[in-house]
């Protein structure tokens, strides 16, 4: 009876089992429950992390009339409960927030989780200025022609999504919520007289709970501990930078008047800064700098840093360099800086007049990328497979691609009567995304490098490629199509 019953243990949670078989598979969960440290409980996908890679996922999975039954569960080590119930005044923000391309809020869209956000905290975008610190150098991102006035991106606080995800998959139910559970170990299952779970990753909960997946989902991270359960490595480096975020106020609701949104980038040569628009008078500051100029920032006084903020945006990088020495005193010294420097008012953001208290933070950068998406049923999705520098602002859409890409795989190999575990199920997902991902790493890798030069023949070099880039419509236009998602061809 044992290679029948192994067989009925690998199939049993896909549909396609009679009615019989399942009370047979029934009367052994039920023996397996008197041996609860012994037995796990058994999952069609377990995912290991609840943030936007891995909500998505389950949202995307339930959503589907293909993957509706499939039996999954999520485990998270924080406690949700404060996620699910997000809530902020209006004129209050979260620092961490992330530019949503227009293709990954149809893939929110398509899946539900959308309309769960809360929509008055999102902020679209239809232009964005990048120039260089040192040349003045220019390029205006906008949409050509009859796209006049489209969203290049929309601006909304990480935990919004999130929450707006979680009340999506309550609303549908189905999903096994293990938060504020720790994963203590990733092993391969047993083989016992009732079911075959050798080839199974099996995962230890830190309360007791085991869980044996058909397939197990890595959204956990940059130290993702289902990359190192699966044995696949990884490459990369770090970048000796940090990314310092704020949430700031503005002297006026600005941005280009209420129809009409800016974001702006300053490549400096520590690193770009960013100022992207929340609603109202608000927007996010995203910083890359030197981990001492990083701790520096964090030290200062409000009306200090707000100094040192409108100076990244309208001083010279030797001005900024010396503010930087100072402990205190900016707000004085950019005073008198600016009266003495020229800039135009209207390519720049407003003024920064507040800085939300409590919101400046850091976080170290770096570059990561996996060597590969997936093993024997596991899969690797969001920062457990790849890591990127910000400045581009793609990497949750770039793991939002990742998991409309693997739901799609799964789907398939559900519909088609195949094992979503193995290998041979798992390679259309690897091969839509690691090179596609590869290449958009390579780029801001690139880009990054290239604008921390301050002298030689690289600086005119690439004023002289951010103006061409500017001026041929086409080559500017492809550019924001692979930016938002949709992959249109130069023409």
């Amino acid at each position: 009876m044992r290679p029948l019953t192994r067989n009925l243990a690998s199939r049993q949670l896909t549909g396609y089992v009679c009615n019989s078989c399942t009370r047979q598979l029934g009367r052994q969960r039920r023996s397996y429950a008197s041996t609860p440290s012994s037995t796990p409980d058994v999952y069609d996908v377990v995912c290991v992390g609840g943030g936007p890679a891995g909500l998505s996922l389950l949202a995307a999975l339930r959503s589907s009339p293909a993957t509706a039954n499939l039996r999954v569960a999520l485990i998270e080590s924080q406690d949700l409960s404060k996620t699910r119930a997000f809530s902020l005044p209006p004129t209050q923000f979260s620092n961490r927030c992330s530019s949503l391309t227009p293709s990954s809020v149809r893939f929110l869209d398509k899946i539900g989780a959308w309309s769960h956000i809360q929509r008055d905290r999102v902020q679209a975008y239809q232009e964005m200025q990048v120039w260089d610190g040192l040349t003045g150098a220019r390029i205006e991102f906008d949409w050509p022609g009859e796209k006049q006035g489209g969203t290049i991106a929309y601006m909304n606080e990480n935990l919004n999504l999130t929450s707006g995800l979680l009340k999506r998959i309550g609303e549908m139910g189905g999903v096994k919520v293990l938060d504020g559970e720790k994963v203590e170990d990733i092993v391969l299952g047993e083989t016992t007289e009732d079911a075959d779970f050798s080839s199974w990753p099996v995962v230890q909960l830190s309360g007791g709970r085991k869980l044996a997946a058909r397939l197990l989902v890595g959204a956990d991270g940059a130290n993702s501990p289902v990359r190192s359960f699966a044995g696949i490595g990884s490459k990369g480096w770090d970048y000796d930078r940090h990314g310092v975020v704020a949430t700031i106020q503005l002297d006026g609701n600005g941005w280009g008047g209420d129809d009409v949104k800016t974001a702006y980038q300053r490549f400096l040569p520590t690193g770009p800064v960013a100022m992207l628009p929340l609603p109202g008078n608000f927007s996010t500051l995203v910083w890359s700098t030197t981990p001492a100029l990083a701790a520096h920032l964090k030290s200062l006084s409000a009306k200090d840093f707000i100094a040192m903020v409108n100076a990244a945006f309208r001083l010279s990088p030797i001005d900024l360099a010396y503010m930087h020495t100072q402990d205190d005193g900016q707000a004085d010294e950019f005073q008198w800086r600016s009266q003495h420097t020229n800039f135009d008012t209207q390519r720049i953001p407003q003024l920064a007049v507040g800085v939300q208290e409590g919101s400046v933070a850091s976080f170290p950068l770096k570059l990561r990328h996996a060597d590969t998406y997936i093993g024997e049923r596991v899969a690797l999705v969001g920062d457990a497979a790849h890591t990127i520098h910000p400045l581009a602002g793609q990497g949750l859409n770039q793991g939002q691609g990742d998991v409309e890409s693997l739901a799609k795989t799964i789907e398939s190999a559900v519909t088609h009567g195949q094992d979503i575990g193995v290998q041979m199920s798992l390679e259309t997902y690897n091969a839509e995304r690691y090179a596609a991902n590869h290449v958009l790493l390579g780029i801001c890798d690139k880009l990054h490098k290239l604008y921390a030069v301050e002298s030689g023949p690289l600086v005119p070099l690439r004023s002289l490629g951010l103006k061409a880039v500017n001026a041929l419509g086409p080559v500017k236009h492809f550019f924001m199509s692979q930016a938002a998602g949709t992959g249109a061809k130069i023409l």
